[in-house]
């Protein structure tokens, strides 16, 4: 799930006067996270196979991340949340110094020529670099699944909700669905607050579906 709408998302000189992992939600962006959690809970609550599902949460330390947490967890009751972990390996992409307006708009322009995967941004990240830090927390979200680590009753349905950020929910996608690059790069962002739902069922089928209902779906298996 992306984050709310932020100011950064409406005025992109906020980068200029705040840092990166400072920039706070609108008052738009709250009630997105708010409307975001009523639809994830309706979800949860009648695609689960009993009345004991329960939900955990990993996200992004970002200030809009986790006021899109705050917001959205208002509508679950605490003995449905199991547990809530920051996790810094789904930050947002390090787009280096953006004090300087002009100089950042010139250099994404230039990251469109050459490719948004592997240009390194100066002093900060490329998507690939995102990539390696993704894939090192889906090792350990692995590992946290298959060793019990998140503690919770076997009899609950157990879901993850993780809170993250543009570039990198794309990034995550890739990962799981083994894209390869050009795929990567016809990729958009997700909307403020849109989700992606991945459902596991029997041994190997997995389906994608979208929180706006578009009817992309991609259902893959063997």
């Amino acid at each position: 799930m992306r984050h709310g709408e932020s100011k950064g998302n409406l005025d992109y000189s906020a980068y200029t006067t705040t840092p990166d992992h400072q920039i706070p939600l609108t008052d738009s962006g709250q009630a997105q996270a708010r409307d975001a959690g009523a639809k994830l809970r309706n979800l949860i609550s009648t695609s689960s196979s009993t009345n004991s599902w329960r939900v955990y949460f990993y996200v992004s330390p970002y200030t809009r991340t986790r006021s899109t947490l705050r917001e959205l967890g208002r509508v679950f009751t605490k003995k449905r949340i199991i547990g809530v972990r920051e996790e810094c390996r789904i930050r947002e992409q390090d787009f280096g110094n953006f004090q300087v307006e002009e100089r950042m708009r010139v250099i994404k322009q230039t990251r469109e020529r050459f490719g948004r995967f592997f240009y390194r941004f100066p002093e900060g990240e490329s998507a690939a670099d995102v990539f390696d830090r993704v894939s090192s927390f889906l090792e350990s979200l692995w590992r946290d699944i298959d060793m019990n680590r998140l503690h919770h009753d076997p009899s609950h349905d157990l879901n993850l909700i993780i809170i993250s950020h543009g570039l990198t929910a794309r990034v995550f996608l890739m990962k799981w669905f083994k894209w390869t690059v050009e795929q990567f790069e016809r990729l958009n962002n997700l909307g403020n607050c849109e989700f992606q739902v991945i459902q596991l069922g029997g041994r190997w089928r997995i389906q994608l579906s979208n929180s706006s209902h578009r009817g992309e779906n991609a259902r893959m298996g063997t």
